[in-house]
């Protein structure tokens, strides 16, 4: 199902709120905006595609999308999210202000809950009232979230691009880098140099990451780790799990619990 987006051209506030109950699978075509893009999503897995990259947030993450990215959004099935459009000035000054590519944040059970408020107030809100100093503590508080590894650098090289589309489609491909180099029409060598050169990662260890990025939707959707092990290609749910943590530093279940798990607070000497 293809979501159009609201036509604006600018925002009534410096934060604009929206949010969407997805019952089906859907998709939004390559599209950028002047403002920043926070989207979050409270139930499902939202995926962001750019050039240069793949980003997936499940529950209680986000993805920050700065202004003039060229980006298209799919989100699963049963998908809740709600999206902050944020005029740049409102983050000017902050760490938010230097990114410029999309990111995957962690959001933080304060943060959900000012989102949440947030996104109940008036589309007009007094900016100088309760709902404009809720949006100001928002704004400090998304500027001090941390991010998280789930997201696949992609190749622009033609040969390449064309073979890691046809590996997330199909993930559970297993051949080899002999045969689908022959495929992409390189040598072994010049194969895994280029995916070197152009994702910072070893063929081997982009497929990894890819897989098990993969198993989010199935692990949000209810299926056992076992049958998400067996599907990412793993022969048994401890190396899979093994895998996962050392991929993205937590478990399997915490990716995509409904609070992500927070460092532990430190007792006073």
């Amino acid at each position: 199902m293809e979501r159009i987006l609201p036509g604006l051209t600018t925002l009534p506030r410096p934060v604009f709120a929206r949010v969407e109950t997805l019952a089906k699978p859907s998709w939004v075509r390559e599209h950028q905006h002047q403002w920043v893009q926070l989207s979050y999503a409270t139930r499902g897995v939202l995926g962001v595609r750019t050039r240069s990259a793949s980003h997936l947030a499940p529950p209680q993450r986000a993805i920050w999308v700065p202004p003039g990215v060229e980006h298209s959004v799919v989100t699963t099935e049963r998908t809740v999210m709600r999206s902050l459009y944020i005029e740049p000035k409102a983050v000017e000054g902050t760490p938010l202000q230097e990114y410029k590519d999309c990111r995957v944040l962690v959001i933080t059970p304060l943060v959900r809950e000012l989102i949440r408020a947030v996104t109940s107030a008036p589309v007009e809100y007094d900016e100088a009232g309760p709902d404009g100093r809720l949006v100001v503590v928002l704004l400090d508080q998304l500027a001090r979230l941390k991010e998280a590894r789930f997201s696949l650098p992609l190749p622009v090289d033609s040969r390449l691009e064309r073979l890691s589309v046809r590996l997330e489609q199909h993930p559970e491909d297993e051949r080899g880098l002999v045969e689908l180099a022959a495929e992409a029409g390189l040598s072994t060598r010049t194969m895994t140099r280029l995916f070197l050169r152009e994702t910072g990662l070893s063929f081997r260890a982009w497929r990894r990451r890819l897989r098990l990025l993969k198993s989010l939707n199935g692990l949000e959707a209810g299926e056992s780790v076992t049958a998400v092990a067996l599907d990412s290609g793993y022969a048994s749910t401890s190396a899979f799990s093994a895998a996962f943590r050392k991929e993205f530093g937590i478990t399997p279940r915490e990716a995509v619990q409904n609070d992500p798990p927070q460092a532990a607070p430190r007792c006073p000497k």
